[in-house]
């Protein structure tokens, strides 16, 4: 069972670290500088759980007066992935931003399918973020 909590103490945001350096950093070649940045400071971020091992994370941050729930650094350990987990995490950000009027992200583009399941529509062209293909997806919130 997977189990998607808010990282609240300096031990999750580790775990929230560990897991981004190991997906973003060390798989898909992301500079480490690149890696954090000034929205980890405000954001909200989630571990994923399974077994008792932090599995995957992801973080919401308000942008746009808090009219739009932005979020982002979803990652999820390789040995994890096609379990749910990714999904998991997207709904638990969801679920913390319930009054926004929109949310938005940037999906790799090999990602774009996943997020299309999840009722993400992609806009705009791809561009590159990290040296990595990306494109805009946006999910509006129905009243």
């Amino acid at each position: 069972m997977i189990t998607i909590k808010a990282a609240l103490s300096a031990q999750d945001m580790s775990e929230c670290f560990r897991i981004r350096h190991e997906v973003f950093v060390t798989e898909q070649g992301v500079p480490e500088a690149e890696e954090i940045d000034t929205y980890d400071a405000h954001a909200h971020h989630f571990l994923a759980w399974h077994e008792g091992e932090a599995v995957g994370t992801a973080r919401l941050v308000l942008i746009d007066e808090g009219r739009t729930g932005k979020i982002g650094r979803v990652a999820v350990d390789r040995t994890q992935r096609g379990l749910g987990v990714g999904a998991a995490l997207i709904t638990a950000a969801e679920a913390a931003a319930p009054k926004v009027d929109r949310y938005q992200l940037d999906a790799q583009v090999d990602a774009i399918p996943f997020y299309e399941r999840l009722g993400y529509v992609a806009e705009g062209e791809n561009f590159l973020d990290a040296g990595i293909a990306h494109r805009r997806m946006v999910k509006v919130v129905t009243p």
